[in-house]
């Protein structure tokens, strides 16, 4: 009786608690699949309600369409892919665009340096010009002076084969006689062409340039070869005056035949005078002048006159290539 009461206030219980709390899970439960899950879950998670523990539990059943969404859902090959076989037609076109980009870098690198030659090419020009100029200068009056020269040789050389020494005022003797020992020599202005000959930058230049700046080099060249030959005779021809003239006379001849020419007053009145020679000795005098001679003034002056010729052709050309002033 005791059991059967306590079963009966067991199952009154029971029933209260079914009335008042939500219905029970039927009793054959499908056990849980256990999943392990990598990461812990945060304690402040809320637990998994039932909806989630049902579609964890019984996962969805797979349709005959399903196999259909799989498949278009597939990941297609893109052309750049590692393994995507390129065509020929691909490979044409990267070579094409690679060759282009070297070409174009190749034009662009040839035409800033061009500039940048052209540039230098103009100061180099400017500079050229400056020194050409001097050079015109320079030799304006080489021209003048040697023409001179050559001039009074050539009556000393007239005055000598007309008459004796003797039979010549000895003033006239002393001032033609005088230029025979001119020593007058250009030296040029070439700081500019030796620094670009030596840097190799003439070939900035152009042809036309090139080959008249040769040309000018050139010219100099012959004028410095001749004057080197003139220096051996030049000595000779002074040591043979000294035997003729005396030197306080020769003095004021000298001051009269200075860069700039005195004037026509004074040099008249040198000649006009009578000054005593060291010797009439006619062989001394034929020395003398046979040495003189050997000068070849009038080639100097040719040769000037020509070098002048090319430096004003090559300043002109300098100008108009490069736009000077």
């Amino acid at each position: 009786m005791i059991f059967f009461a306590t079963l009966t206030r067991t199952s009154h219980t029971l029933q209260d608690d079914q009335n008042t709390n939500e219905p029970l899970l039927p009793k054959e439960v499908t056990p849980l699949e256990v999943y392990q899950v990598s990461d812990p879950i945060p304690l402040e998670t809320s637990p998994p309600t039932p909806d989630e523990i049902k579609e964890e539990t019984f996962p969805q059943l797979q349709t005959p369409n399903s196999n259909l969404q799989t498949d278009s859902m597939e990941v297609q090959k893109h052309p750049h892919h590692v393994m995507h076989k390129k065509k020929w037609n691909e490979y044409l076109l990267e070579f094409f665009m690679l060759f282009l980009a070297v070409f174009l870098g190749f034009v662009a690198e040839n035409i800033r340096e061009r500039i940048t030659e052209h540039e230098r090419a103009k100061i180099y020009a400017a500079t050229m010009v400056s020194d050409l100029t001097a050079d015109t200068s320079e030799l304006n009056e080489y021209v003048e002076y040697m023409s001179y020269a050559a001039n009074n040789v050539d009556t000393l050389f007239q005055l000598l084969s007309e008459a004796t020494p003797q039979q010549i005022p000895s003033g006239k003797l002393y001032w033609y006689g005088l230029w025979g020992g001119t020593p007058r020599i250009f030296i040029p202005n070439d700081a500019t062409f030796q620094q670009m000959k030596s840097a190799g930058t003439l070939r900035y230049f152009s042809n036309n340039l090139m080959q008249q700046v040769a040309k000018y080099d050139q010219l100099i060249r012959r004028m410095k070869n001749y004057e080197e030959q003139d220096e051996r005779i030049f000595t000779e021809v002074r040591k043979i005056r000294s035997q003729i003239f005396e030197v306080k006379f020769n003095e004021a001849a000298n001051n009269l035949s200075s860069r700039t020419l005195a004037p026509r007053s004074r040099i008249d009145s040198l000649i006009r005078t009578n000054p005593p020679l060291l010797t009439y000795d006619k062989s001394i005098f034929n020395e003398y002048l046979e040495l003189v001679r050997s000068r070849f003034l009038n080639r100097k002056v040719r040769d000037a006159t020509g070098l002048l010729q090319q430096a004003r052709t090559l300043i002109y050309a300098l100008k108009k290539e490069y736009h000077l002033d």
